[in-house]
């Protein structure tokens, strides 16, 4: 990105330093940055690191062309209306606060009674802290194109982006993407307690764990091939990893894992209705 705009953070958790970071680390000048947060220690933090920061919303924020929302779903809607005031028309709000709707977050933003449209919700994941993320982004219809621009190549600064259609599908970004390295985190304990319980120490079974997640992951998506075909190269039949993946087969993992995804949508969904009201 060779220009980058002014960016104001609301909120400064940890969403917000690995975005702050991401931006630093593409050249972004700290004079193109502020953060408004609320608790005094991280407002520390980030003066320490030469970032303009204030403990409430105020007319600061109007010098700002694009506005990041990091705050968690139950506190949006009364940020969202205490910032509105030093809104303008050119002003691009991006909001990362998991559940709450395009269609709310427009009506919250309102411009003397019209849905605010300059506005894009997205869904990234903690790998982002690393600069090894993934974000899912929607936006209304009316979205210029060279906002769309803008907001891909800031959430680019962590990882990867990828656009999908509407709230739903964000929904399904949460069950996958979002919620998806705790299932990773979940699979990695069972390896290494599995392998402890075959003979191998902690350590060596960490380290093995977190290196063939890693591989596999490295190898899928370097190769063109489908990833079923990369999985039955390392199956032999009769051999050690059809014994293991026949159990997985006979115990359903897929349709588990499929039926965790759809809990993970549909609660999702929930946090929409429960936060997300005018």
């Amino acid at each position: 990105m060779d220009h980058f705009p002014s960016v104001a953070m609301i909120g400064g958790g940890n969403m917000a330093n690995a975005l702050v970071s991401g931006l630093l680390n593409r050249h972004c000048p700290k004079a193109n940055l502020h953060v408004v947060e609320v608790h005094e220690p991280l407002r520390h933090q980030w003066s320490e690191r030469g970032i303009s920061v204030s403990a409430h919303a105020d007319e600061k924020l109007s010098a700002h062309q694009v506005w990041i929302f990091a705050v968690k779903p139950q506190q949006m809607r009364d940020v969202v209306l205490q910032t509105r005031r030093w809104l303008k028309p050119d002003t691009l709000v991006i909001s990362i606060a998991a559940g709450i709707s395009i269609a709310s977050l427009a009506t919250w933003l309102n411009d003397d009674g019209k849905p605010w449209q300059r506005l894009v919700r997205c869904m990234p994941n903690t790998p982002a802290l690393v600069g090894a993320g993934v974000t899912g982004m929607a936006a209304p219809a009316a979205l210029l194109q060279q906002d769309r621009d803008t907001a891909s190549a800031l959430l680019s600064t962590v990882g990867e982006v990828v656009w999908v259609a509407d709230d739903q599908a964000i929904d399904a970004v949460t069950a996958l993407s979002g919620s998806g390295p705790a299932y990773v985190f979940l699979f990695i304990e069972a390896l290494i307690a599995g392998a402890t319980k075959l003979g191998l120490s902690p350590e060596q079974s960490r380290s093995l764990a977190l290196a063939t997640l890693a591989g596999a992951t490295k190898l899928a998506a370097d190769s063109t091939e489908p990833i079923a075909v990369l999985r039955e190269r390392v199956t032999s039949k009769g051999g050690t990893t059809a014994a293991a993946l026949d159990l997985f087969k006979d115990r359903g993992l897929t349709e588990m894992v499929e039926q965790a995804m759809q809990a993970a949508s549909i609660r999702a969904a929930e946090l929409s209705q429960e936060f997300g009201g005018s």
